[in-house]
């Protein structure tokens, strides 16, 4: 007699456990990569690249910083964005063991969920190596690029997650996707632009030295504007064409969504600007990045679909 089909396909109570969890343990990774960047910014905005002397150890012989009548605040900034970095790399240990090992799916997608924890690897290295450097401005740019490109494969996890695995249907035409494909690019000259700047001013991470980059601030800060100006146009062009086709739903909000986050990110821009680049807004201004290059993706993802198969 033939088996029924209905129980050879109950899912085992590792996949149960995997459907449950993995949707949380990629969100988590998401967050926590955006997060890095702002305890990361902390450490640069308030030169305390250096507050741990050493690494992986804070100071020689200890792992954490030892309180005295002279310490700083700048150990303690330091040392709680390594703990940060620690628990991203459990959470992205996690989603690796989630997605990697779960075979339903096709290793196009199973691949993504090694990114994160290679990545946070990578990381952690080249952060010990900013210090033994001390703080080298390329490398130091480098570390924040990274951790972009990071919230950038993290956000695409998170997409692929919440899909099918059937062929791609794509929803928007041929001069839509080619214009998407500018605005992409431009995502990275604007955040390439931005390091530039950032590591050019004041907060380039040093206290005594002010200027790391030997390039003029202020006209790296209008080129960097411009180019933000150039991705708003880009991206109005594309809001506009998907009006002019019809395609509304996802597509559209999620672009009047990126709209929204480019506005808001470049009035920040300019307020930190014309205040003399005061170290909260700086920072706030390093998260706008981060939510901008994972609401990106995010627009990207949502200009096809894909059949659960």
């Amino acid at each position: 007699m033939s088996s029924t089909p209905a129980l050879d396909a109950a899912p085992s109570t590792l996949d149960r456990f995997r459907d449950r969890w993995t949707w949380t343990a990629v969100v988590a990774n998401l967050v926590g990569q955006v997060l890095i960047i702002v305890t990361g910014g902390a450490v640069r905005l308030t030169g305390s690249g250096l507050g741990c002397s050493t690494w992986p150890e804070c100071e020689p012989g200890e792992f954490t910083p030892r309180f005295h009548d002279a310490t700083s605040i700048h150990p303690f900034i330091e040392f709680g964005n390594r703990t940060v970095s620690g628990l991203l790399v459990a959470v992205a240990t996690v989603v690796a063991v989630l997605v990697v090992l779960d075979r339903r799916r096709p290793w196009s997608y199973r691949r993504l969920g090694l990114v994160p924890v290679v990545g946070v690897l990578i990381q952690a290295v080249i952060g010990g190596i900013t210090v033994l450097v001390d703080l080298h401005p390329a490398i130091v740019g480098g570390h924040l690029l990274i951790s972009m490109a990071l919230v950038a494969f993290s956000t695409w996890l998170v997409v692929r997650t919440s899909e099918g695995d059937g062929p791609a249907v794509l929803l928007v035409d041929r001069t839509t996707r080619s214009l998407v494909r500018v605005l992409t690019a431009l995502t990275v000259v604007v955040l390439v632009l931005g390091v530039v700047v950032t590591g050019a001013g004041p907060h380039s991470g040093d206290e005594e030295v002010g200027y790391r980059f030997a390039v003029d601030p202020w006209a790296m800060s209008k080129l960097h504007a411009a180019s933000v100006w150039a991705f708003t146009a880009v991206l109005v062009a594309v809001l506009a064409l998907l009006r002019r086709r019809g395609v509304a739903g996802r597509p559209e909000a999620m672009g009047y969504t990126l709209l929204a986050v480019t506005l808001a990110q470049g009035a920040i821009g300019y307020l930190q600007l014309f205040t003399g680049l005061p170290i909260g807004l700086v920072n706030l201004h390093m998260l706008g990045a981060a939510v901008l290059a994972s609401t990106v993706t995010f627009f990207v993802g949502s200009l096809r679909t894909r059949a659960v198969v």
